[in-house]
């Protein structure tokens, strides 16, 4: 296990090199006076002159994708100070360090992914396993027709609706807004729960479908089978046998679901007007802001690499037949 970890580890700082220099060059390389950009508008010269110094882009590329690097992992010195390390550089747009402006939108966005998590786990896959369960019933049928049913609703569908009814119609709640769990989690959960709800809803139908059709799978499997013929009770065969092998495709999928919304949840923050890691990303696109771009694909690209190495750490624990070497 030690071993395979070391392994993962040193491959993924190769591949987010290899990312960082990918992106940088990407956006570097494009035919764009950066400090310009910065500078804004009604800039003279000189001033452009002064900020393309500053930020160090009066030097060669490959002497800019030196410090760049270098910034990730000892920091940099900017006019606004020192950029502690990880250092991703500072925004064309507000002038703030990149870091600082994605660990101040990093809480929101993980508050979505943990709310929606609970959620459409504890739903889907309950729903899923009672549909295996009662496989050919009317209870199945009422479960994956539903799953179907949710499943072709969107986001930006269902997030208006919610609002509609219970913001502006009844009044039931307010509007969706972010409070920090440490000062009040009871307001936190509060203002999280209309984008919990409706998040959960989009996925809980595709784990729904996913435990069901898994869990069916694993049900006609020979170990199965043959525990059955031994005599052992259909509860246990169903819990001990059959849904632990199910789980393999589904950590598969939460893994990539997990990545994709810790990177930001750009439409559910969009249609509650949330400011996290996805609405900063398109904001930072459509103001050219291109250190932002690039620190919030690294840092979505870090968050992949890392819940793919817990996936396999994952699939070990569950299959016995899984061998990390």
């Amino acid at each position: 296990m030690l071993q395979f970890l070391i392994r993962r580890l040193i491959g993924a700082v190769v591949i987010m090199f290899l990312i960082g220099a990918f992106t940088f060059f990407l956006f570097y390389t494009v035919p764009q006076d950066f400090a310009e950009l910065s500078c804004g508008k009604n800039c003279t010269p000189e001033n452009i002159a002064v900020i393309r110094e500053n930020l160090g882009l009066d030097k060669p590329i490959t002497a800019q994708f030196w410090e760049f690097m270098v910034g990730i992992v000892s920091g940099r010195d900017f006019p606004q100070g020192h950029c502690s390390a990880p250092c991703l550089g500072v925004s064309f747009d507000t002038g703030e360090f990149v870091w600082d402006s994605i660990v101040d939108r990093f809480p929101l966005t993980l508050s979505l992914t943990i709310g929606g998590l609970v959620i459409f786990l504890f739903v889907g896959l309950g729903a899923g396993l009672l549909a295996a369960w009662k496989r050919g019933t009317m209870v199945d049928k009422a479960v994956s027709g539903a799953s179907i049913l949710l499943s072709s609703f969107q986001i930006y569908l269902l997030g208006p609706v919610a609002l509609g009814i219970f913001v502006y119609s009844t009044g039931w709640m307010e509007n969706p807004k972010y409070h920090s769990f440490t000062e009040n989690p009871a307001a936190w959960a509060v203002g999280m729960l209309i984008p919990w709800a409706v998040m959960a809803t989009i996925f809980t139908a595709q784990y729904t479908r996913m435990a069901r059709s898994t869990m069916i799978e694993q049900l006609q499997e020979e170990h199965v089978r043959t525990a059955r013929a031994k005599g052992m009770a259909q509860r246990y065969v169903f819990f001990r046998y059959a849904w632990r092998g199910s789980l393999i495709p589904i950590v598969t999928i939460l893994g990539i679901d997990l990545s994709a919304l810790l990177s930001g949840a750009v439409v559910t923050e969009f249609t509650f007007d949330l400011a996290g890691i996805g609405r900063l990303a398109v904001d930072s696109s459509l103001t050219k802001d291109l250190p932002v771009t690039m620190g919030v694909m690294l840092f979505g690209a870090f968050f992949i690499l890392l819940l793919n190495i817990i996936v396999d750490v994952v699939y070990a624990y569950i299959d016995p037949r899984v061998r990390l070497n």
